[in-house]
C-alpha cells in the first residue's frame, strides 16, 4: 500500500457542526468543530484492515501498539483483521504487545521523545511487526520508536497510523498505512487527548481555546 493511499482532509475543511452529531455535555464548549465523526474512522479503519491481511503473506504478526493514544485505533484496527484472518483461505497467527512514549505537553512537543514503559520486547525478534499509532505529527516520535525496535532484530517493520498530520515540522516520515492526512490543527477524541482528557469522545474533534485554557497544565 502506498503511504498516498489515504483519505485527505483539506486545508480550508471546516469540519461538521457540533449540532450535527452527539457529544458529551461536558465537552460541548471545548471543540470547535468535529472533523472526523466515529462512523467514517470505523469504515476507514475496516478498508486499512483488508489492506494490511492481503499485505501480510508471513507470521506471526505481533500488533504493537503505541500508547496511550493508540489503543482504541489499535483494539479497533486488531479486531478487524481478526475478523478478516478468521475467514481467509490462509490465516496469519497474531498477538499483541504494547510500548508507552512521552512528547506532549499542553498542545506543544516538549522537544524530546521519552520511551517511559515498555514490555519485555526481546519476543520481537525475527517476528514480523505492525506498529499501530493514533497520529503523526513531526514523525519524530515514530523514527525514535523504530530505531529503539531494530536493537530487537525483528524481521519486519511497518506502521499504521489513523491519522497523519500536515505540518512544517515534519522530518518527511510517512508510515505504511494511513487512515487519514489531516491539517495542522491540534485534534481530540477516540482516545487522542490533550493533557489526558477528551480520550472518551468518540469523534476526532478539533479543540477550542476554551478548551485549551481549561485543561492546561498549570505550572
Amino acid at each position: 500500500m502506498a503511504a498516498e493511499d489515504c483519505i485527505k482532509i483539506p486545508d480550508n475543511y471546516e469540519g461538521y457542526s457540533l449540532d450535527m452529531f452527539c457529544l458529551p455535555k461536558h465537552y460541548e464548549n471545548d471543540v470547535e468543530s468535529i472533523m472526523i465523526p466515529k462512523g467514517l474512522i470505523h469504515d476507514r479503519i475496516e478498508r486499512l484492515a483488508r489492506n494490511i491481511c492481503r499485505d501480510v503473506d508471513k507470521g506471526p504478526l505481533i500488533g504493537l501498539c503505541v500508547l496511550k493514544g493508540g489503543y482504541q485505533f489499535f483494539g479497533d484496527l486488531m479486531n478487524c483483521i481478526r475478523t478478516i484472518n478468521a475467514n481467509m483461505d490462509r490465516s496469519i497467527q497474531m498477538s499483541v504487545d504494547f510500548i508507552r512514549l512521552k512528547s506532549y505537553e499542553d498542545d506543544h512537543s516538549s522537544g524530546e521523545v521519552k520511551v517511559i514503559g515498555s514490555d519485555d520486547l526481546s519476543a520481537l525478534k525475527g517476528k514480523h511487526i505492525l506498529v499501530v499509532e493514533d497520529i503523526i505529527d513531526t514523525g519524530a516520535t515514530m523514527q525514535k520508536l523504530l530505531t529503539t525496535l531494530q536493537k530487537f532484530e525483528p524481521a519486519t517493520v511497518k506502521v499504521a497510523s489513523l491519522l497523519v498530520k500536515r505540518t512544517p515540522k515534519s522530518n518527511g516520515y510517512r508510515p505504511e498505512y494511513i487512515g487519514f492526512e489531516i491539517p495542522d490543527k491540534f485534534v481530540v477524541g477516540y482516545a487522542l487527548d490533550y493533557n489526558e482528557y477528551f480520550r472518551d469522545l468518540n469523534h476526532i474533534c478539533v479543540i477550542n481555546e476554551n478548551g485549551k485554557k481549561k485543561y492546561a497544565i498549570e505550572s
